[in-house]
């Protein structure tokens, strides 16, 4: 699903990740832990293609058997959309947009047809408790009720993998329990991989496979 190998980054001088080398299979839901600082999100963003990594000639990120680098902008972009998903701490949800409006950007952006699109909306809210909450603005909408908005978004277009960024870091206690249920639930569901920074611990510790950064490197 993933195959990463000597991935670095620089940021001028500094080496921010130095030479990860990692795995994914399908269909695994992965944790990425470690402090503030160590590369995690650098490393969540790179493997996501938000972020490039920096050239070296043995280097390369191979996802669903596509080498990304060789990509332009404009396929990988394409490729982005159709995918991968991404849900982050802060949901990214667009204010002046309702619930079903926030959910169909990815498809409307992948020219799906606005009927089409809003039919898997509503599927997607439905699936996720949300079936009373389709002409919600986010202002209107709990914290854990955005970030199911955000969940069923990326879903929209039935991505193989969805990358979360602390997902749960701005919730209360419950929320984070529900969500961090939810993302089994859909890998029960839809098959997609998850990969997870995170510093919850109890989410940490409930993935199939744990990875610690430290300084730039995969240390466990």
């Amino acid at each position: 699903m993933i195959i990463a190998k000597n991935i670095h980054k620089y940021y001028g001088d500094l080496e921010v990740l130095k030479g990860i080398n990692l795995e994914i299979k399908k269909g695994e839901i992965v944790s990425i832990i470690g402090a503030s600082g160590a590369g995690k999100t650098t490393l969540l963003q790179i493997l996501g293609t938000l972020d490039q990594m920096s050239p070296k000639t043995d280097s390369s990120l191979i996802i669903n058997t596509i080498k990304t680098e060789t990509l332009s902008e404009k396929e990988l972009a394409k490729f982005r959309n159709q995918h991968i998903g991404f849900i982050f701490q802060f949901h990214q949800l667009l204010p002046e947009f309702n619930a079903i409006e926030n959910v169909c950007i990815p498809a409307l952006i992948n020219n799906t047809s606005k009927v089409e699109a809003e039919k898997r909306a509503k599927e997607l809210l439905d699936f996720l408790g949300l079936s009373s909450r389709y002409n919600h603005k986010p202002n209107e909408l709990s914290g854990g009720e955005q970030q199911r908005v955000a969940v069923a978004r990326a879903l929209m277009n039935k991505p193989a993998i969805i990358f979360a960024d602390e997902p749960s870091g701005n919730l209360d206690s419950e929320s984070a329990d529900n969500l961090h249920n939810l993302f089994f639930k859909l890998r029960e569901e839809f098959g997609q991989t998850f990969v997870i920074v995170t510093h919850n611990k109890e989410l940490a510790d409930m993935a199939d496979r744990k990875i610690e950064m430290r300084d730039g490197n995969i240390v466990s």
